[in-house]
């Protein structure tokens, strides 16, 4: 999906506003996946799941960042996932959305292989993204993406993605103790699934991987398969609290009182200073298609900090 499929309506509902007032937030879309662009040269060789990874640290280093907070959907949280194991330095938390670690094995190609004999490309994207219940009504929110994602998305790049996601590798991690030398998430993760959504399974999994001291799961009701488009306030309350057990925002300004500042919830610690500067906002440029990025700086005041997105 573009970074506005993906996070438009999460980014732009009123409470979430006022957090992102403290952040620089850096959209980041898979290279032919933005609105717009390019159709590829037959023969292209995508990028793979961890080549996508390998691209992140020229973004945080162009941007002058010197780590992230990461919000991932999907693939994107995938690609988030592989960049934080092997970048551990460069993120400072994640949330990550219906996020599946397990590889595709030969009996998922071949279903893969199959379906899309018989379904039309958007109807394949539309199977990741929402659950049977939605799809079978056909909800207003998947007609519009049915016909978003056949309009804005360039099909043939987006079947080159869709193709390379579907031959990814096991994250390979695991929760501390289970195995020896086990390698996991070192930072702060928050999971995010919505009931019944179509990678409902694979979240509950990454969740069993992780270390339980630092991993967050939340799971939605009533939510569907895209929990940061039907349930923004939900969401954006649980990523507050999130932001303030790493120490974030230690303070909100809460629109609903008339008093200005209120102390925050539970979840809190001392604020840690963290500053860097943004040293520019032109796109990246490269001989080979690189991660398509914008930022967005608001009225933050006093430090800044940043958040990347990854919308695939």
């Amino acid at each position: 999906l573009t970074d506005k499929l993906c996070f438009n309506t999460f980014f732009n509902y009123e409470d979430m506003q006022e957090i992102t007032k403290h952040f620089v937030v850096c959209h980041v879309d898979a290279p032919g996946q933005q609105a717009g662009a390019s159709q590829f040269p037959q023969g292209y060789q995508y990028p793979s799941m961890d080549q996508l990874a390998a691209m992140l640290p020229s973004v945080v280093q162009h941007f002058g960042f010197k780590y992230v907070i990461g919000i991932g959907v999907g693939a994107g949280a995938y690609v988030l996932a592989k960049f934080a194991l092997i970048f551990p330095d460069l993120v400072e938390g994640l949330v990550l959305m219906n996020i599946d670690p397990n590889g595709k094995g030969w009996i998922d190609w071949a279903a893969a292989k199959l379906s899309g004999l018989t379904s039309t490309l958007p109807d394949l994207v539309l199977s990741h993204l929402f659950s049977q219940e939605e799809l079978m009504n056909n909800t207003e929110l998947v007609q519009s993406y049915r016909q978003q994602i056949g309009s804005v998305v360039n099909q043939f790049n987006l079947q080159l993605f869709l193709n390379m996601y579907n031959s990814r590798r096991d994250l390979d991690i695991n929760r501390p103790g289970t195995v020896p030398n086990a390698k996991t998430l070192r930072c702060p993760v928050m999971l995010v699934v919505g009931d019944n959504a179509p990678a409902e399974e694979g979240v509950v999994e990454c969740n069993s991987k992780l270390d339980p001291t630092n991993t967050t799961f939340l799971k939605m009701a009533d939510s569907g398969g895209l929990p940061q488009v039907t349930q923004p306030g939900k969401l954006t309350e649980a990523f507050k609290y999130f932001l303030q057990g790493m120490g974030y925002i230690t303070h909100l300004k809460d629109r609903r009182l008339s008093g200005g500042s209120v102390p925050s919830a539970s979840m809190t610690r001392l604020a840690r200073s963290r500053t860097a500067s943004l040293t520019s906002a032109s796109s990246v440029e490269g001989t080979r298609p690189r991660a398509c990025t914008h930022s967005e700086s608001s009225e933050a005041m006093g430090q800044i900090n940043h958040t990347m997105e990854v919308s695939c």
